[in-house]
């Protein structure tokens, strides 16, 4: 590999959506200590840029508890972004959906459906969202896929493509089963991915209430009133197997955070906890956006192609989450994967990787991309190139 000696000092830029869904592993530098968090396993990532600023336990594998519903409301909304379900569906309500017949239901949170029932698609999605009614997921999953057994399919089909080694759904709404796990990172990356792909659904993750059939039902998630805090979602959960769970979504200026609480002994030290964690996020670390989609980073000769020089970049907006403070020091570099750039090339080739440093220290990395494509030249170019690049070799850098 090549290293380009093209290193500069980067600007502040407004950090801007994201879709990287593999965590960042690397450590930043002068990073304060991470609070200490009362719970069996728990993680703190930033949205935009994917890392991860704390964890402890973060791939344990846990009871889920209703964190399931993120997955099925995952479903339900790329259910409906595709058209194949719509919001003024009417859903007849089977006899599975009705607590009252159904031993498993009798206790846990309800929308309290009764059989024969035609609900809207929306009224049930709210009543997963809001109300983390079990029964509503029984309702909806029917709807989506004909069974519950089919819609765990598409659950688990999710997982697959989200590249999660940790999970694995076995009921459409989270109540304790034999074979059904999860961990924070891995509910952290559905809970981004929540975000990102289906914002629409999401978006019903705010909403603070809900009332169906004169039965008013707050929303679980106690940090949407929080003063301190623009929390916008995402879910609580609770059995006796899996203890107290909470993923929890907030913002602060164009920065997202997203924390994941997982076995905590009450209701209350769950909140307390993912407060905790994402007030230090917010007001230790910034994330910023030194490199975007459509600028170019540097600039490449190529050989062998219709054209000479090449724009080098990336593919999605490079976002980076540092100590704040930090991106007066931050620099970047390139380096190549081959020397020497050969046509043909497509847009968005990955041709190298871009480092990030602060202090001397690499701390991020994306791949390096053809900004625009560079088809083949014809036959004369090709074969003065070829004699240039023989010259190149022999006496150096400077014929370039």
């Amino acid at each position: 590999m090549r290293k380009n000696a093209f290193t500069s000092a980067l600007r502040p830029l407004a950090a801007t959506p994201l879709l990287l869904f593999l965590p960042v592993t690397s450590h930043a530098v002068d990073a304060p200590a991470a609070p200490q968090i009362d719970a069996k396993a728990w993680i703190l990532m930033d949205y935009n840029s994917g890392k991860v600023l704390a964890e402890s336990n973060a791939d344990q594998r846990l009871d889920p508890a209703s964190l399931t519903k993120m997955m099925t409301s995952y479903v339900v909304g790329q259910a409906l972004k595709s058209g194949k379900i719509h919001n003024d569906d009417s859903v007849t309500i089977g006899q599975d959906a009705w607590a009252t017949g159904n031993p498993k239901l009798r206790g846990s949170s309800l929308m309290f459906l009764k059989p024969g029932d035609r609900i809207p698609v929306s009224e049930l999605n709210k009543g997963i969202v809001i109300q983390s009614g079990n029964d509503a997921c029984i309702a909806l999953a029917d709807y989506v896929a004909g069974s519950q057994d089919a819609f765990i399919g598409l659950m688990n089909n999710y997982v697959k493509a989200f590249g999660l080694q940790n999970t694995h759904f076995m009921t459409v709404h989270g109540l304790d089963a034999e074979g059904q796990y999860s961990t924070a990172r891995d509910m952290a990356i559905i809970g981004q991915r929540l975000i990102s792909d289906v914002p629409d659904e999401y978006a019903l993750n705010s909403q603070k209430a809900f009332t169906f059939n004169n039965i008013k039902q707050m929303n679980r998630n106690r940090l949407l009133w929080s003063s301190n805090l623009k929390v916008d979602g995402i879910k609580t959960g609770h059995t006796s197997g899996a203890g107290n769970n909470l993923v929890a979504s907030a913002t602060e200026g164009e920065m997202r955070l997203i924390s994941v609480v997982l076995g905590a002994q009450t209701d209350a030290i769950r909140f307390r906890e993912s407060e905790k964690l994402l007030t230090w996020g917010f007001r230790f670390y910034e994330t910023v956006t030194p490199i975007k989609a459509d600028k170019p980073f540097a600039q490449q000769r190529v050989w062998f192609g219709e054209k000479s020089q090449v724009n080098l970049g990336v593919a999605k907006d490079a976002a980076i989450t540092i100590p704040k403070g930090q991106m007066k020091n931050l620099k970047a570099s390139f380096t190549l994967t081959n020397p020497q750039l050969e046509a043909p090339l497509t847009k968005n080739q990955v041709v190298g990787t871009i480092d990030f440093q602060l202090d001397g220290k690499t701390i991020e990395q994306r791949p390096l991309v053809v900004m625009d494509a560079v088809p083949e030249g014809g036959f004369v170019g090709r074969i003065w190139d070829f004699i240039m690049m023989k010259f190149n070799g022999w006496f150096g850098k400077w014929l370039n």
